[in-house]
């Protein structure tokens, strides 16, 4: 039963923490500010979410009163399509903005929105954009039932559809700037108060230090409860679930600064730390944005900045050409061949589309389009080749997402980052106990040394420049290998490079050169018709194969039906009703004709079921595969595994080390399994290989690279993608990996020691506060520097960065 008893001007809302000021709305004992409170509890607890309170206390915000007329406009369908990134018809995703994500609480409760929807099927949070990602089937809830749903829990999105791409100065950014400034007033003017005390008052003029001291503690009280707030917050926040962060000493330091304040200002013992404790404030808050202004010069984040080369086909006036996606605008028209990415929302304008949205929905269901509709960004072709336009502007940071976000649970923290987060965890108790140890031992003898030991010591000591070794040593390391050809998914995938033992590569189109590779065909002679039925069959596959076979042709393109293609045998399709294959003997029926040579890899041709013939592919190695191989044996093991037959097993055990296992004809499942095999007997595996037909290996390995040669196969199954020109570096990036390793280890190590001699200086009460606000945030920028020039020296020095 729903009451309304008198006001108790003390009392704070359940759910948001606002105080009551009104008539106040009670449920099962607990009191909330007003009903839209009170619903959202509902909601939460029919819903069994009340966990959602256990992690923040009063983590809510006052919904504001939900009128669903407001949100009509959502059923739009032109609406729709600006706001929503992704649909099929049957799945979309979409992300807001959310300005009232303000904890870990609120993360929590928004990636539970598919128990509160089910029509969602999960929802993401990016808490430093204060945006969520939600997924959700159409079929059983829509747009604006989605939205209206986060604003009736206090989340409603901001929905301006012409500011979506304005950077405009976060609300965050101009608080600090105010903190600043009300600390910067409050510290000079406290120093002026102060000077009594500076200089030595006379006797007569005695009178004037209460007088100061009062003006002191008022102009203290903005700094402590302003400018502190959000240490304190983060500190409260950090102890409720049971963990020790950074900002607990730094927030214990101000509570004893002001606290002793007081109590020397009240009973006139002493004139305080005013002014110190203002100083502490302005030069933290002042190293706070500092810090974050050096963060954004160094930063690495690709969320904007996108690193990733996608390239795509596209065409014009009848002729083809690739080009970075970058270079995509509106209108433009691309080609897309099987197994390719689409990597911008466009209109089907030729062929048949079979789209598989896998890649954004996580699940593998191929949806059939008909000429004239949208397709969006991330769709993978299925069929043969076709030809859109383009109707959005190439979103890369959108592709690199969906990147990243692929099997992203596998390999998303390396262990060296856990370690840091550990140590810094455990850095922080120990600071704690000697800064308390240090005033327990001065406090007798001298207050003001104690408690200048005791806050330089909480201060000084901080754990933030251990956290931020790892991420500036391996974000250099990640853009320093973007500029040579190796793109990596995230910076944990260099510290998988540097521990792997074994490295297994496949054949063709990885230490292989498809370029370079010699076509011929031998077998009965074909008309120009069947010419151009041969190109028009191998132009709709990006297999390196059929890549060679189509440039050796160079014939005339014809409209391909009912195109298919078999990994590790084969494709076909049906071009003016006569049936084409190209694959293995045993796929396209050619028995008759004999095996491959030595130095050969054959693709057999039948038309209509009668064997023609086949090309015979002499294979060309990449430049330098002999050092690359003579390099990397000297530490790792090596294998070869493909899926063609042993013609080359000569000349590979002449470029190999004796021993290297070779083997041949292997599927995709059988790829799969010896690095399985090889996991089992504790190795740590480094997969190499096109993409195509090694997704399984890549993905099953330790660390999977796909080396392409266009970088138009986008291949979600990788850790990394190595344009083909720079696979002779392979050995010098997994060497840099060991190096930046090492570089954040000495990084550490720098850590302790700066935190070790400030700690001595704490010790004997000769480092004030101040001082200590000042060596914080320099002990931090002294880490990014190091990490960062470190990093950049030692590229130069081995050829991956130029000294231009």
């Amino acid at each position: 039963m729903e009451k309304k008893p008198a006001v108790n001007i003390l009392s704070s809302c359940y759910h948001c923490g606002d105080r009551i000021l009104g008539e106040r709305v009670e449920l099962e004992g607990k009191l909330f500010c007003c009903s839209g409170c009170k619903i959202v509890f509902e909601i939460l607890q029919q819903n069994n979410l009340c966990d959602y309170y256990s992690i923040e206390h009063t983590p809510g915000t006052s919904p504001s009163q939900i009128e669903i007329s407001r949100f009509a406009f959502l059923d739009d369908e032109t609406i729709q399509k600006q706001l929503l990134d992704f649909s099929d018809g049957k799945t979309s995703t979409v992300t807001f903005s959310l300005p009232a994500v303000h904890c870990s609480s609120c993360i929590w409760l928004l990636e539970q929105l598919y128990k509160l929807d089910e029509g969602i099927v999960d929802s993401r949070v990016d808490f430093l954009k204060k945006q969520v990602s939600i997924r959700f089937r159409q079929q059983k809830t829509s747009l604006k039932n989605v939205v209206i749903l986060l604003s009736s829990i206090g989340y409603e999105p901001e929905l301006q559809l012409d500011a979506v791409d304005k950077k405009l100065e976060s609300g965050m950014t101009r608080a600090l700037y105010y903190k600043i400034g009300v600390a910067g007033f409050c510290f000079g003017n406290s120093m002026l108060f102060s000077f009594p005390e500076y200089l030595g008052v006379d006797a007569s003029e005695q009178f004037l230090k209460p007088i100061f001291s009062y003006l002191n503690l008022l102009l203290g009280l903005p700094v402590f409860f302003y400018c502190s707030a959000d240490y304190f917050t983060s500190a409260l926040g950090g102890l409720r679930k049971k963990i020790i962060n950074i900002d607990v000493p730094i927030a214990l330091g101000i509570v004893l600064l002001f606290g002793r304040s007081v109590y020397e200002i009240i009973t006139h013992s002493g004139p305080g730390f005013i002014d110190s404790m203002c100083g502490l404030l302005f030069f933290l808050l002042l190293g706070r944005v500092f810090q974050s202004k050096t963060y954004d010069r160094l930063n690495f984040e690709r969320n904007y900045k996108s690193y990733f080369p996608l390239s795509v086909t596209t065409k014009k006036n009848g002729k083809e050409t690739t080009v970075p996606i970058a270079a995509l605008q509106r209108g433009t028209r691309i080609v897309i061949r099987h197994g390719e990415i689409i990597p911008a929302d466009s209109i089907l304008l030729r062929g048949n589309a079979s789209v598989d949205y896998a890649f954004v929905t996580g699940e593998s269901s191929p949806v059939e389009k008909v000429l004239g509709e949208v397709i969006y960004a991330g769709g993978k072709q299925t069929g043969g080749v076709i030809e859109l336009e383009v109707l959005k502007e190439v979103s890369q940071s959108y592709l690199t997402q969906l990147w990243n976000n692929f099997n992203r649970s596998a390999r998303e923290m390396g262990q060296l980052s856990e370690l840091s987060n550990s140590v810094s965890k455990y850095f922080t108790i120990a600071v704690l106990s000697i800064s308390a140890f240090v005033l327990v031992y001065w406090l007798p003898k001298d207050a003001t040394t104690a408690i200048n030991a005791f806050t330089g010591i909480l201060i000084v000591a901080c754990p933030c420049a251990l956290a931020i070794s790892i991420p500036f040593t391996l974000g250099t390391t990640l853009r320093i290998f973007g500029r040579n050809g190796l793109y990596l998914k995230n910076t944990a995938v260099i510290e998988s490079m540097a521990k792997i033992d074994t490295v297994v590569f496949d054949k063709t189109g990885t230490i292989t050169h498809p370029e370079r590779s010699t076509v011929e065909y031998v077998g009965i002679d074909l008309t120009e018709n069947e010419k151009n039925g041969v190109f028009s069959l191998v132009s709709n596959s990006v297999h390196p194969v059929s890549i060679m076979i189509a440039e050796h042709l160079a014939a005339q393109k014809m409209e391909c039906e009912k195109y298919s293609e078999t990994i590790n045998n084969g494709i076909s399709c049906v071009i003016d009703s006569a049936a084409y294959c190209i694959g293995t003997r045993e796929f396209v029926g050619a028995a008759l004709f004999p095996k491959g040579a030595v130095n050969e890899t054959r693709s057999y041709l039948s038309i209509n079921g009668e064997a023609k013939g086949y090309f015979s592919i002499k294979n060309v190695y990449r430049n330098g595969l002999q050092e690359i191989v003579a390099l990397l044996s000297k530490k790792l093991r090596l294998s070869v595994v493909s899926g063609d037959n042993e013609s080359e097993r000569i000349r590979l055990q002449s470029m190999f080390p004796k021993g290297t296992d070779l083997l041949f004809n292997q599927t995709p499942a059988d790829k799969l399994e010896y690095v399985k095999s090889l996991q089992v007997a504790g190795k740590r595996v480094l997969m190499i290989g096109d993409g195509l037909n090694d997704a399984g290996a890549l993905l099953q390995s330790n660390l999977g690279i796909a080396v392409t040669e266009n970088i138009s196969q986008f291949s979600p199954s990788s850790d990394a993608i190595l344009d083909g020109a720079f696979v002779r570096q392979l050995p010098e990036f997994i060497q840099f990996s060991v190096m930046s390793m090492r570089i954040v280890i000495a990084s550490f190590v720098l850590a302790f020691t700066y935190n070790m001699v400030g700690i001595y200086f704490a010790l004997q009460g000769m480092l004030t506060p101040i001082m200590a606000a000042v060596l914080m945030p320099a002990s931090s920028i002294t880490i990014v520097l190091f990490t960062t020039i470190s990093t950049q020296l030692l590229a130069k020095k081995r050829g991956l960065l130029s000294w231009q």
